[in-house]
Formats: structure tokens, C-alpha cells, sequence
């Protein structure tokens, strides 16, 4: 194949790629605790014809090289674990994350998923579930004679409630903190799950050992910003343009050629 068109060929596939990122992203701009991927591009290999260097004779050495390019591809997609905006409810069961830190799900399987999504409800067992019905970790159970209104999480993460006219400690939520949140791995569904990338999570409590706090009756909105994703839109198509001409113009040189033969 000619050098040109396959250097612009992977020019289009990873443009293409990069507008796969772009629009998951925009497509995610509604979704509570959604975190923004960024499409991270690598050089490939290069052909090295004239090594830099070389002695270009007894006495000199050659002051640059002959190196061509064969192209380029995405090497990752980084997940950006900036804040997003703290959205008000005024549902009890709601709670956002005011800093660092996970919430931790328990999954059917007996792994512990984590999230940033604080939409909770109560099942029908009296347990504090995702929209999917996972239930938080540690477990948090609402008593069925709890005062209506009572329902108190605070910053650090003590769930309290109003029973009997008596007010009860129905437990602690914990977060958990890693090393490299980037090296999670989501899953969908709001979820991750640890990797080796990501290290081993501690289990902190919120506003200690640099985790965040916990704000009830609020929600963490998405971290997208809709005009930075236009204008990387923008930029990716003009990209992908470029590259499709390039393989245009490769075709007519080459077309050019035959026509001379």
C-alpha cells in the first residue's frame, strides 16, 4: 500500500475514534456522577532509512537523520475525575461527594463496585439500593417506624433517624479513596471496579485522611461541559476532513502516475 494513504488511513480511524469519545461524552452530559473521557493519540513506529548520527564520512557525522512516520493511533481513553456541580433534590436519600472518593456497592456477585452516583432508594426490605436495586456498603437499613422527615446523613457520613421519638444511629457510610482513579475500570451503570491500574481502595471516612463529605438531599452532576465538547467536535471533524484528503490527494498522485504509464 502507498506510504501516504495508509498514514492518512490511520489519521481517519483514529479521528474517528476520538469522535466516539466525544459524543459518549455528550450523550452522558445528563447522567449523575458521569466522569469525561479524553482520547489520548501516540505516534507509531517509525521508519528510520538514514540514521542520525551516522558517520557521513571519516571525519563528520551526519547533524540529522531520515525518519518517516507511518502514522498515528489512540492509545487510551483517560477517564477526568473533575467535580461536577452539586444539583439540589430535596430527597432524603440522595447525597452527593464534596471532594474525593467512591460510594461502595455491593454486586450480585459479592464484589464491591464503586460509584459517584449518590441516587438511592429504599427497597423493600428497608435497604438503601441503587437505581438497579445494588445496595449500598455498608449496609444502611431504614426502619419502618421511622419518624417521616427524620432521615439525616451527615457531612462525615452518620445516618441517623427519629424512631419512637428517639433518635437512632442506623450506621456510617464510608467511602472509598484510590491511588489512581483514572486506573479504574467502568463498567456502566454509573459503576467501576478496582484494577491494578487503580491500587487496592482505603476505606476512609468521609472528610478524613483527604476524602470528601457527603452532602444530603444533592446530586453530582456530570463533570461534561457542552461547549468544550462542540468545540472538540469541531476540531475532530476537521481533523477527519483533513485526513480524507489526504487520502484523496495520495489517490490522484497515484492515479497521475498510472495515466503516465
Amino acid at each position: 500500500m502507498n506510504r501516504a494513504l495508509w498514514i492518512a488511513k490511520t489519521a481517519v480511524d483514529a479521528q474517528q475514534t476520538r469522535m466516539s469519545v466525544v459524543s459518549n461524552n455528550l450523550a452522558n452530559v445528563s447522567t449523575t456522577g458521569f466522569k469525561k473521557d479524553r482520547a489520548v493519540f501516540a505516534d507509531l513506529i517509525y521508519q528510520n532509512v538514514r540514521q542520525v548520527g551516522s558517520q557521513s564520512s571519516e571525519s563528520s557525522q551526519l547533524p540529522s537523520g531520515l525518519r518517516l512516520g507511518t502514522g498515528v493511533r489512540v492509545v487510551a481513553t483517560e477517564k477526568m475525575h473533575t467535580q461536577g456541580n452539586p444539583i439540589s433534590t430535596e430527597n432524603a436519600y440522595d447525597m452527593a461527594i464534596e471532594g474525593r472518593g467512591f460510594l461502595q456497592i455491593l454486586m450480585p456477585d459479592g464484589t464491591v463496585a464503586y460509584t459517584r452516583d449518590g441516587s438511592f432508594n429504599v427497597s423493600a426490605d428497608g435497604q438503601l439500593v441503587t437505581s438497579d436495586g445494588y445496595p449500598l456498603e455498608p449496609s444502611i437499613t431504614v426502619p419502618d417506624n421511622m419518624t417521616p422527615g427524620s432521615f439525616a446523613v451527615g457531612r462525615d457520613g452518620m445516618v441517623t433517624a427519629m424512631v419512637d421519638n428517639a433518635q437512632q444511629t442506623l450506621g456510617n457510610i464510608q467511602l472509598a479513596d484510590f491511588t489512581n482513579p483514572q486506573g479504574l475500570q467502568a463498567i456502566g451503570q454509573n459503576l467501576f471496579l478496582e484494577s491494578p491500574a487503580s491500587g487496592t481502595p482505603q476505606t476512609v471516612t468521609p472528610g478524613l485522611q483527604g476524602a470528601g463529605m457527603l452532602v444530603q438531599g444533592s446530586l453530582e452532576a456530570s463533570n461534561v461541559n457542552v461547549v468544550e465538547e462542540m468545540v472538540n467536535m469541531i476540531e475532530t471533524q476537521r481533523a477527519y476532513e483533513m485526513g480524507s484528503k489526504a487520502i484523496s490527494t495520495a489517490d490522484q498522485m497515484l492515479s497521475y502516475v498510472t495515466q503516465q504509464l
